[in-house]
């Protein structure tokens, strides 16, 4: 095992994750692809929160980049300082993902805004939250296949599966930057020789 190789993998892992976080959030915006829903604020609130963009994307990105090109220098003191940025940084991408994860789970338990008849007719509203509150008898996923939305097209299929993605993302996303956590907190307990790391001139 080896402090540097683990965090550049750990990072280059992140990479692809991150970029998929924030084009699927970006998608949760434009339900069936169309822009007004959007401007007339009829999008799913915990898609307009937008973690999937700066929490698992962009936060998560800058973290990854920080993995990628860490600079483990030689003398003793420069390499534990290295070990603590990156700690901080992989705490801070571990929240970053783990509030991602949380909102999707929402955006998944909620499910879509959407414009459906309800006793007071055509309604623009969460339908699977009602039923929540009611305490329907149905489990998440059977209650995603009851749902009838007028409008947008398309757009219950649209979330169950960008809030999965996103959920999955997240989540693993959590598990990398943990152990990255742990990493680079051996290595700042053992210093350079931990794992047998042989570190290279900058």
């Amino acid at each position: 095992m080896c402090v540097g190789r683990c965090s550049r993998f750990v990072g280059w892992s992140l990479v692809p994750m991150s970029v998929l976080s924030m084009l699927s959030n970006t998608l949760l915006l434009f339900p069936d692809l169309k822009a007004r829903y959007l401007l007339e604020g009829h999008v799913t609130p915990e898609a307009t929160w937008s973690t999937g963009l700066w929490a698992s994307g962009l936060l998560v990105l800058v973290a990854a980049r920080s993995f990628i090109s860490n600079n483990l220098q030689r003398s003793c003191c420069g390499f534990r300082i290295e070990m603590m940025w990156q700690i901080g940084t992989s705490s801070v991408a571990v929240a970053a993902a783990g509030i991602c994860f949380l909102i999707s789970s929402a955006g998944l338990a909620c499910g879509p805004l959407c414009l459906h008849n309800s006793t007071e007719g055509l309604i623009w509203d969460q339908p699977l939250k009602k039923l929540i509150r009611r305490g329907s008898p149905y489990f998440p996923i059977q209650a995603w296949q009851t749902l009838t939305c007028e409008e947008p097209s398309g757009v219950v299929p649209w979330n169950a599966v960008l809030f999965s993605v996103l959920l999955a993302t997240s989540g693993i996303q959590v598990l990398l930057c943990a152990a990255q956590t742990l990493n680079a907190l051996l290595g700042m307990l053992c210093g350079q020789g931990f794992g047998r790391n042989k570190v290279s001139p900058a």
